[in-house]
């Protein structure tokens, strides 16, 4: 992944980089958004807040666009206790997920992946919980009805069965009642995506009109900056998923830190971290790509379509 980054450095085409601009949160940094989306002829995103100096101490809030590249909360909204939102649209629902951070006694004890459903944006319901220490759970409606289900064990026994840090993991459920712990936890996993050292999971998954699933996700590695610190690379990567053969391929860096404008990071470690969001398609037929950054903002940046060739958004 390494010498993938250096060709995607030298060969990248990126061809607008904002920072978004969040209103009504002073004195919180927004950062690891959801994707933004529709409904009722508006434009919104999920967004993480959190004091700057402050860990695991984080709320999820409502924005709603108010001009470009900008966002004002949504005052009246519901606030949930969570970290690094989503949405998957399942039918006429409204799935929204994120990490919830548990404490005992004033201090972290574990986390789970809370998952939120409804018509309406504004009254969500809480109705399921994901396996224990588990983030990056994605949800992607099928063709058929059916929804595709994304996991992401993450261990040190799995560095030295695999070699890598993490796994992704892929299941079918029937409808959203079925999505279980269980389900989820046994979801078979995919080989070959991540290499030695390495980890990473999926933002955000899109049905093509291929029958495959377009993913947009997030590939990590530590290095050291100049001064021998350690860092931890975060890069934005997109494949391709046959649900079919599950077979993954063209598996490839899609953007970097340094592609979106300059700005603070949370922690000297996390100056190379760009967090995924996921894509939205642009009328020119152009991406654009949305994006946690240093764990301090949210940027966009807009890139060709990452899935040409293998079938258009559905």
């Amino acid at each position: 992944m390494q010498k993938q980054r250096i060709e995607f450095e030298a060969t990248k085409m990126i061809y607008e980089s904002a920072t978004l601009k969040f209103h009504g949160v002073d004195g919180f940094d927004v950062y690891n958004i959801s994707i933004p989306f529709k409904r009722d002829g508006k434009r919104y995103l999920f967004g993480r807040v959190e004091r700057r100096d402050e860990w695991a101490r984080s709320w999820v809030r409502l924005f709603e666009e108010t001009g470009q590249d900008e966002w004002s909360v949504v005052e009246d909204s519901m606030i949930y206790t969570l970290e690094d939102p989503y949405i998957s649209e399942i039918g006429d629902e409204l799935v929204m997920g994120g990490t919830h951070v548990q404490y005992q006694s004033g201090r972290y004890s574990t986390f789970f992946g809370y998952f939120f459903r409804g018509t309406d944006l504004h009254n969500l319901y809480y109705f399921t919980t994901g396996p224990n220490k588990m983030k990056d759970i994605r949800l992607v409606p099928l063709s058929d009805g059916r929804i595709g289900v994304f996991s992401r064990p993450r261990s040190a026994e799995m560095r030295g069965e695999f070699g890598s840090e993490s796994m992704i993991g892929f299941t079918i459920i029937d409808r959203l009642e079925d999505l279980t712990a269980d389900v989820i936890e046994n979801a078979p996993y995919i080989h070959g995506i991540f290499g030695e050292g390495e980890w990473g999971g999926v933002n955000q998954a899109y049905l093509l009109d291929s029958d495959k699933i377009g993913i947009i996700g997030h590939i990590c590695y530590l290095d050291k900056d100049e001064n021998g610190g350690e860092l931890k690379v975060y890069l934005n990567m997109a494949f391709v998923f046959d649900p079919t053969t599950r077979e993954s391929s063209n598996l490839h860096v899609i953007g970097s830190r340094s592609c979106y404008p300059a700005g603070p990071a949370k922690a000297p470690y996390l100056v190379d971290c760009v967090f995924s969001s996921g894509i939205v398609m642009r009328p020119d037929g152009k991406a654009d790509l949305y994006s946690g950054l240093s764990d301090c903002q949210a940027g966009r940046i807009t890139i060709d379509y990452p899935f040409a060739r293998h079938g258009l958004l559905v």
